[in-house]
Formats: structure tokens, C-alpha cells, sequence
């Protein structure tokens, strides 16, 4: 009899364990999640520019300035930027009427992008004269993070009643 309650026994652990078998094992989920923060919106443009020298009675000084970029660092969906130029007056010496070359005689022009990257729309603005605020470049349809480098020239209208002498203005860049 005890043999027949061990050999009993020993099929009811074994059925034990085909039953236990059969059975789902366990899971248990984890959700993951982690962020990507944006890391702004910048714009660099040289510190400083010589258009060089002209002899007096000319008519107008032009050159380019030096390149100047929009890094777009945010990683938006479908964004855009729009950078924005505007200038101040150009003075030598005291500053005087004869020594002062208004800024609305000074224009500027983006030209082509130099270089980009990123999936978007770069495209240059109309250019024109810096006395009020002009559009020197826009990004749209921004997808992630994107840059757009152009090298915008300035073109000074000098009036005859200038004075010879190093002037001196400030060109502003800015995005947003």
C-alpha cells in the first residue's frame, strides 16, 4: 500500500507540474520614456566688417560683411524663424552733419544661402534699406534641428557733402 501512495503521489507531482506548465507565464511591463529638450535659437553674424576705401567723390561704397547663421536648435515640428537686419547711422569724427552718413542710405542684401542643414525652407529676404527692420532670411517648414548661412553685402550711398574720414555704423542681426 505504500508503494501504490508513493507511485500516487509521484503522478500527482507530475501532473502537478504539466498543470503548472500549461498555465501563462508572468510579465510585468515597463514604460520607458525620456525627453529631448530644445536647446534654443541663435544668431551669429561677424563682430566686425571693412568695406575698404573709396576716394573721396564716389558715389558708393558695397561689399560683404561676413557670413552670418541661424542655428535652430529647438527640434520643432513643421517651425520657422524669420532674421531680421536694421543699422544705425555711419559717423567719423565728431559727428557732425558733413561727418554723419545716414542709415537710410545704407541697404543691404542676403544674397543666397552659403549653406544649410536640416529639412526646411531657407529663403533670403528682399533686402533693402536698414533704416527700419527688413527680413534677411527665413527658415519654414522646419522639421528637427536646422542652420542657414548666407553673406549678406552692404551697399552705402555716399552724399557729396561727405567729409573724408573712417565712418563708423552698426549693422543688427536678429531671429526669432
Amino acid at each position: 500500500m505504500r508503494r501504490s501512495r508513493t507511485i500516487a503521489a509521484a503522478l500527482g507531482l507530475g501532473l502537478g507540474l504539466s498543470v503548472t506548465a500549461a498555465l501563462p507565464a508572468m510579465a510585468d511591463d515597463t514604460i520607458v520614456t525620456f525627453s529631448i529638450t530644445t536647446a534654443g535659437l541663435t544668431i551669429n553674424a561677424p563682430s566686425s566688417a571693412n568695406l575698404g576705401s573709396v576716394p573721396s567723390g564716389t558715389t558708393s561704397i558695397s561689399g560683404p560683411i561676413g557670413p552670418v547663421t541661424v542655428t535652430d536648435l529647438r527640434g520643432t515640428l513643421n517651425g520657422s524663424w524669420t532674421a531680421v537686419v536694421t543699422g544705425t547711422d555711419f559717423t567719423t569724427g565728431g559727428g557732425t552733419t558733413a561727418e554723419t552718413i545716414m542709415v537710410a542710405n545704407v541697404s543691404y542684401a542676403p544674397g543666397p544661402a552659403t549653406s544649410t542643414t536640416g529639412i526646411g525652407t531657407f529663403t533670403p529676404g528682399p533686402g533693402g534699406i536698414i533704416n527700419v527692420p527688413r527680413v534677411a532670411f527665413t527658415g519654414t517648414a522646419l522639421q528637427g534641428n536646422n542652420s542657414a548661412t548666407w553673406n549678406p553685402t552692404l551697399t552705402v550711398t555716399i552724399p557729396a557733402s561727405s567729409v573724408s574720414g573712417t565712418y563708423t555704423g552698426t549693422v543688427t542681426h536678429s531671429v526669432a
